[in-house]
């Protein structure tokens, strides 16, 4: 038998609510501290995975294949840029984290990709009440909202070693620079809402999404609550850039897209490693596998959401 108040921490924070405590204490030295240990764990350059294939090297002669997987946290905030005062979104108000997802990324293996739902609610030590996943972009940072991922999937061991932070303007510049994005609609897509300077309108069928139209559909919601559909939308989206990015013909503007990229997002990927990333995943084999964490039942109108009970800890285990 347990407590009730074990329950709770168990329910809101994970089932070591104890070692939550002590890490979201020790965020900023964490930081500073794992510099150095982020080096380490790249591969180095000349441990290329070693393939017959005329496109294989191509695509190392730009950069290496990293020599392990390597698991990435994509932070996509609701504003337009890094470092505004306002997202100019809804909520209107500073950044919150609107899309997170983890990527498992190797030239040997299919893409994994974990989405994460920014609604599930969390419980930080001495606050009441819960608040939502997302709102801890505001307060703590890509560390914090790591730290919560990892009490909620249960495991330290995939740990995401690089981390990206993306806003909007950079989702655009992503479509822009690889092309436009082949999806087929099974919905139209009608909204303009001049609060929040969104506007879409995309027909059904099959579409050619520019940067401006992907980012509508990707941020669309048809209500407050409509979080489980963008994230399959999301998903969508996911499957045509990578299939986008597996075309040879983008392997010449990669270096360029990186380089737009750098005043755009907020990363700790090196401008070697980003370029390694892109190769690997225009190398690796099909099909790429999306998953997301399990969420209960919605009783009635909330919004904060809670893990599906009787799941197997982690959440997220890796083949």
């Amino acid at each position: 038998m347990t407590s009730s108040k074990e329950t709770r921490l168990t329910r809101w924070f994970g089932r070591r609510p104890w070692r939550t405590v002590l890490r979201l204490g020790s965020i900023a030295l964490g930081v500073g501290a794992t510099g150095w240990l982020l080096t380490v764990l790249w591969p180095e350059p000349d441990r290329v995975a070693k393939d017959g294939s005329d496109n294989r090297d191509a695509l190392t002669s730009l950069a290496p294949f990293p020599s392990a997987p390597v698991t990435v946290l994509v932070v996509g905030i609701d504003a337009n840029q890094l470092g505004e005062p306002s997202n100019q979104a809804a909520p209107l108000g500073r950044a919150n984290a609107d899309a997170l997802m983890l990527f498992r990324i190797s030239a040997d293996e299919p893409l994994q990709v974990l989405q994460i739902p920014s609604e599930l609610a969390v419980q930080l030590p001495g606050n009441e009440p819960p608040t939502s996943l997302s709102s801890l972009w505001q307060s703590g940072g890509v560390a914090l909202l790591n730290d919560a991922i990892q009490d909620i999937l249960g495991s330290t061991q995939q740990s995401p070693q690089r981390y990206v932070v993306m806003p909007r303007m950079a989702l655009r510049t992503v479509v822009n620079g690889l092309g436009d994005l082949d999806l087929i609609l099974n919905q139209i897509y009608e909204r303009n809402d001049k609060s929040q300077g969104y506007s879409i309108n995309l027909q059904a069928g099959r579409q050619r999404l520019n940067g401006e139209e992907a980012e509508q559909f990707a941020r669309y919601r048809q209500t407050p609550l409509d979080n489980a559909n963008r994230r399959t939308r999301q998903q969508s989206l996911i499957l045509a850039l990578l299939e986008q990015l597996k075309d040879s013909s983008v392997i010449a503007t990669l270096p360029s897209l990186v380089n737009r990229l750098e005043s755009e997002l907020d990363t700790n990927l090196s401008r070697p490693e980003q370029l390694s990333l892109a190769v690997a995943l225009m190398a690796s084999p099909p099909p790429a596998r999306i998953t997301q964490v399990p969420l209960a039942k919605r009783e009635g109108n909330q919004i904060l959401r809670q893990v599906k009970p009787g799941q197997t800890l982690p959440l997220w285990p890796q083949d």
